[in-house]
This record gives structure tokens, sequence and C-alpha cells, in this order.
């Protein structure tokens, strides 16, 4: 079915779906390593990129191929590529645009193995890199070198839920010819089209919303145009990180229900920001639908809702989060996002308990962060369960609630 002219809940169920010769209603699971040709001739043809076929599932993949059209419809795309995971995503994006000699900026507070390997893998091949906050557009403008070729963006960033304006970024990149490359993870293409507002690339862990459900890992990448996509796709083939059709049949599942698990998480979002608001255990709260939000105007400007995600601040500083950490009883104490599910953590003794105070301060991960992924539950029942699990923290802080 051709859905171009749909709109993106009909995409969602429809788009890039392929039915067999059979009549199934959703597109099967090839589970297969390769594939028979018809003849010598059309192994031949396939091989050198003529007819219609598949060969090895490395390669391609019919339900592979089904989700890959889905994410490329849904973002306006050329072509959608799907890896085992959200980084064999972005390392696949590294070793296709950036070669020795080169130079990457990227958003400071960046998802961490993104900058990790960039600087413990990359950097050994002579790759260079600089972190700047780019929700500031003259830290960009001041960071771009004669070298530079990549701009990686994440917006909003992960744990600090600062935004950046993609368009304006992106047309300080193209004036330099500096490919722009998006990590739209913590939107998913529901909420934010970065190839819309001029990016060559949207990125995404299919981990979190695009799958929703907690159950895979995976990857994707979606690029604007043909020749980048056909590069893109050149090196995931070389180098082996496709996703398997199992996993690409799980993510196609998942996806169908992308906006109206968004649009339920968002409507407890809210509700529990405001609420943390106005706890006297809560010394601030970032979330881009809060009128206190610095860069409201600007999520309203390039988003089409607000997440699922925040990060506040509890009094007590580190032992006030971990004290949180021990005591939440319903939401899931575990790292990602972007489920049914609701999960929460705290970088400083969690996930950024391995790098120095000074490193995680210049990130902007304050000791009091905490990092909310609001899910479908009943709002009532997450509210409550923040409220003893706070209660706890006034207890170590000998404070009344």
């Amino acid at each position: 079915m051709n859905t171009k002219d749909k709109g993106f809940d009909t995409k969602l169920i429809h788009a890039g779906d392929s039915h067999d010769e059979w009549g199934s209603a959703i597109t099967p699971i090839y589970q297969t390593s390769t594939f028979t040709f018809k003849s010598a001739q059309d192994g031949a043809d396939l091989f050198n990129g003529k007819g219609k076929g598949f060969i090895y599932s490395r390669i391609a993949n019919p339900t592979i191929s089904a989700l890959e059209d889905k994410l490329a419809e849904l973002e306006n795309g050329f072509g959608g590529i799907a890896l085992a995971s959200g980084m064999a995503a972005v390392t696949t994006a590294y070793s296709t645009i950036l070669k020795q000699g080169d130079h990457m900026i990227s958003t400071s507070a960046v998802y961490g193995p993104s900058r990790g390997v960039m600087e413990s893998i990359f950097a050994g091949f002579g790759i260079e890199s600089s972190y700047v906050d780019t929700s500031d557009i003259e830290q960009i403008k001041a960071a771009i070198k004669p070298n530079t070729k990549m701009l990686f963006l994440e917006s909003p960033s992960n744990p600090t839920i600062q935004l950046t304006d993609i368009k304006a970024a992106c047309k300080i990149a193209k004036a330099s010819n500096i490919i722009t490359v998006v990590d739209n993870t913590f939107s998913s293409p529901y909420l934010q089209k970065p190839l819309d507002l001029g990016a060559d690339v949207s990125l995404h862990s299919l981990t979190k919303f695009i799958n929703g459900h907690a159950d895979i890992v995976g990857g994707a990448l979606i690029a604007k145009e043909e020749e980048l996509y056909k590069k893109l796709r050149k090196t995931m083939v070389m180098m082996g990180g496709n996703m398997d059709p199992h996993q690409a049949y799980l993510v196609s599942r998942g996806v169908k229900t992308l906006a109206i698990r968004i649009d339920r998480a968002q409507e407890n979002a809210i509700k529990i920001a405001r609420w943390l608001e106005n706890h006297p255990q809560i010394n601030w709260v970032k979330y881009p639908g809060l009128d206190s939000f610095d860069q409201k105007e600007l999520a309203e400007k390039q988003m089409t809702g607000f997440g699922t995600m925040m990060s506040f601040g509890v009094k007590g500083g580190l032992q006030g989060g971990i004290t949180l950490m021990n005591n939440i009883k319903l939401a899931l104490l575990a790292v990602s996002l972007g489920g049914v599910e609701t999960l929460i953590q705290h970088p400083a003794s969690m996930t950024h308990s391995g790098i120095s105070q000074e490193a995680r301060n210049q990130a902007g991960i304050s000791d009091d962060m905490v990092r909310f992924s609001v899910g479908i539950e009943n709002v009532e029942d997450l509210i409550d369960d923040l409220s003893q699990a706070l209660n706890k923290v006034a207890e170590l802080e000998k404070l009344e609630v």
C-alpha cells in the first residue's frame, strides 16, 4: 500500500508492510540467513544490483526491509537502515562520514557511549572531536574548523533535557559543507522530524520509543538523500551491523502503537512535572512542557509534543538521590527509556558514577539530578510512588513534607 499521502498514524500501521503470496496480514518473519536464486543469471544480476530480490540477510532481508521502509517514510527520508543496536547506528555514521584527520562537533551532554566510542576508539584513528553546548549556536560556530566534517546533535539531550535549535544548527553546518546527524531517540519521528529541519541523517536507538516494550535492542539511520544513504548502507553491510529478522519483526509490531503510547505518557508527564515543581523535596524540574522551562518556545517550534522524558533535582544531593532510588516501588530502577513502563535512574550514583564530579558538572549532570522516563501507568499511582519515596528523603534530611 502506498501511504505517502496518508496521516502519521496510518503510516505507523501500514507503511513498508509487505504481504506474501499467502496473504499474511503482517510482514512475515523471514528467519533465514540466505536466499535461493532462480538461476545462475538471477544470482549474477542480484550481485550486480540488477533485478529485485534478496541474497543474504546481512545485506538485506524482507522483514528488515519492511521496517526500514516504514522508518524512512515516518521520517520523510530517502531510505532507512536498521542495525543491531543504537551504538551500531552511531559507529556506522562515524565510520561513513569521518576519516583520518577529520573533526566532529557534538553536543556536550550527548549519550555517554556516543562520546566514549569517539574518544576511546575513533580518536585512535586520527579523528578529532569537540563537545560544546549546542543549545548556544555561537558555540557551534566557534567550534568549526577547516577539517570539521560532522555535526552530531542530540536534542533533547540525555539526561539534561537541553534543546538545540536544529534548523539553525543545520543551516550553519550546511554553509561549511558539514554533514549533520541528529540523535532523535528522545523524541521519535512522532514528535520531531530532524530531516525536515535540515539534518542529513536522523539516528535512533530503536530500543526506546519506537519499539516501546523493553524487549529488543536495535538502532536505525534514516538518510535524507540517496547518495549518503548508499554510503551508510555500504558501511553497515561491510561491518556487519545488521539487525536480526526477529528483532525487526518485534520493532515493526511495537512501532504501530507509537503515537498512542506517547500521547498517554505525555499526559502523565506534564501532570507529574507540575506536581514535582510544587514539592518541597524537589530543587528543580526540567520538562519542555513546563512554563518554567527556559526553552519551551523552541520546543513548541520544532516539536509536536513535549515528550515523556524529564529530569529533576532532589534535595539531599547525592545521598538524596540514592535514597529516592532505594525507596521507589512502582517505577523500575533501570536504565533505558521510552517504554510503556516508567523508569527512574540517578546518574551520579548509577550511569555516571565512574566519572569524576568535575566531568559530571561540566556536562550539566549534578549530584541531585534524577532522570525520569514516564510510562503509561495510572498517573495517580506514579505520583503516589514518588510521594512515598520523597517522604523517605525528607526523613533523611530531617525535613517535614
